[in-house]
Parts: structure tokens; C-alpha cells; sequence
């Protein structure tokens, strides 16, 4: 697989690399696989989420609130 990035991108990769002492394409690939790893998970838990409003396990507005108000108060 071959990918094409601009100038710019290209730069930013370069530096960061040269920063953290690795090679540009082990970053690339890293990231690459941060991202397929994290869609899957994401999919995984919609997919969760929707068998159990099929379940009808759901949670009311109000309920949602005093969740939402314990997390982050004021």
C-alpha cells in the first residue's frame, strides 16, 4: 500500500519523528492501527447500545440529567 501526503503533512511527520526518535513510516503505522482499533471499538459499542434499546433498556430524560449533573456538578 503506498499513500500520498502533501508537503505539509510530510513536514509535520518528519519532525515528529525526528522528535521521538522513531521512523516516520513506524508512526504512520501506529496511528494507522490506532484508528482502525478505535472505529472497531466505536462500532462495537453502538452496536451494544442499539441491542439493548431493542431490549428496551433505555433511560428517561430526567435520569439522563442527574447522570450528566453527578459527572460534571456546577
Amino acid at each position: 500500500m503506498e499513500v500520498n501526503l502533501n508537503a505539509d503533512l510530510e513536514g509535520k511527520l518528519a519532525r515528529l519523528a525526528m522528535e521521538q526518535g522513531r521512523d516516520p513510516e513506524a508512526l504512520v503505522r501506529d496511528a494507522v492501527e490506532r484508528l482502525v482499533d478505535y472505529d472497531q471499538w466505536f462500532l462495537r459499542e453502538v452496536d451494544k447500545g442499539l441491542a439493548a434499546a431493542d431490549r428496551g433498556e433505555l433511560i428517561d430524560h430526567e435520569e439522563i440529567g442527574k447522570i450528566v449533573d453527578s459527572r460534571y456538578p456546577g
